[in-house]
């Protein structure tokens, strides 16, 4: 993991009353000239990097994977090593202070591990639960508690004790943009850890993995994913699939590979190297390939283009345009243009934007 140096406050307050001299403020909107915006920000300090280059300060991210893969050991993993320099607070909703507490003691010496005192851990009191108005008042507790405790950095895990409704999307883009208005209200820097619907291990990690409404996906500043790698039951691989400042480092060609490992007191995710995704996926067998062509054939009913039944299934445009012609030799589909509309628009390349997998 990078070390981070903390933003200079003298700079920022510098860079703020400067940029406010060039704003014209209308009620909910800030106004000022485009290159005055460019000007105003290159004064700003640039955000450091939390944990490596997939999280970055100012930031609200978002990490997700299915049910007993690591993410909350990885999560706290994280966590220590941004206390090392910032007070961080972790809302725990999984577990007990006594399960907590076995997770992280040496079974042989009876040893507790010793994180760095800037990490705080909050719960959620069951006796003092009041489901009224449950979202707005767990995120004012957060609110309160991270003022108290002058913690800059939260990390909440999970999204499921926030967010009740996270599948409809009027309710997840508002619950988003709550915590937006924390994150631009106190610069915070917020990690949200969330779950992944049962995924086929054959197919790569998408943004459509990320359980709930996909209005979830739009309003994170990045989003990364933890996969169970096909090489070995311990080995992890962590996947970029958004970033808004940097760039890609560890998309689908170039994903980060951990070995999980008992160390003494605490199961520890250990950096091994990078290597394209595909290395660490199975290989279907024939009922996944049945699966996998009925539902890209059912997407095509649905009236989706190539690219979004790509997407959705985890396989390239051309091996759905494969699938759909061999569908339609057998009659399961009405006959249709080898390419479909998105494709003659951009002369059947891929957008810039798009991850690269391979069939």
């Amino acid at each position: 993991m990078e070390t981070t140096d903390s933003i200079n406050p003298v700079e920022a307050i510098t860079a703020a009353v400067e940029a406010q001299a060039h704003t014209t403020d209308i009620d909910m909107l800030a106004v000022k000239s485009v290159n005055d915006t460019l000007l105003d920000a290159s004064k700003e300090p640039d955000p450091e990097p939390l944990y490596d280059k997939l999280w970055y300060q100012g930031e609200v991210s978002c990490l997700f994977a299915d049910s007993n893969i690591g993410k909350s050991l990885f999560a706290v993993q994280i966590a220590e090593g941004i206390a090392q320099r910032f007070r961080v607070l972790y809302l725990d909703c999984e577990l007990s202070a006594k399960q907590f507490q076995d997770r992280y003691t040496n079974k042989k010496t009876g040893q507790l591990h010793r994180f760095p005192d800037n990490f705080f851990r909050a719960t959620i009191v069951p006796a003092r639960m009041d489901l009224k108005d449950w979202e707005d008042r767990i995120l004012g507790n957060i609110e309160k508690a991270a003022l108290q405790m002058k913690t800059p950095v939260i990390i909440v895990d999970n999204i499921g004790y926030l967010c009740n409704n996270a599948e409809k999307g009027q309710d997840a883009g508002t619950f988003m943009m709550k915590l937006l208005k924390l994150k631009q209200q106190y610069a915070w820097s917020i990690l949200i850890i969330a779950h992944t619907p049962k995924r086929h291990t054959w197919a790569p990690i998408t943004q459509n993995d990320l359980a709930g409404s996909k209005k979830l996906f739009n309003y994170f500043d990045s989003v990364f994913a933890i996969g169970l790698s096909s090489k070995d039951e311990n080995f992890r691989f962590v996947k970029q699939l958004k970033v808004r400042y940097g760039g890609f480092s560890y998309g689908a060609g170039s994903v980060m590979v951990f070995e999980l490992s008992k160390e003494d007191d605490m199961v520890r995710f250990n950096f091994l190297y990078t290597e394209p995704e595909k290395n660490h996926l199975s290989e279907p067998d024939d009922n996944d390939i049945i699966q996998r062509d009925m539902r890209v054939v059912e997407l095509h009913k649905q009236g989706l283009n190539y690219r979004d039944i790509a997407a959705q299934v985890g396989i390239s445009k051309s091996m759905v345009g494969k699938i759909i012609a061999k569908a339609e030799q057998s009659n399961q589909v009405s006959t249709v243009d080898s390419v479909d509309k998105v494709d003659k628009v951009d002369n059947g390349g891929q957008s810039l934007f798009e991850n690269q997998e391979s069939e």
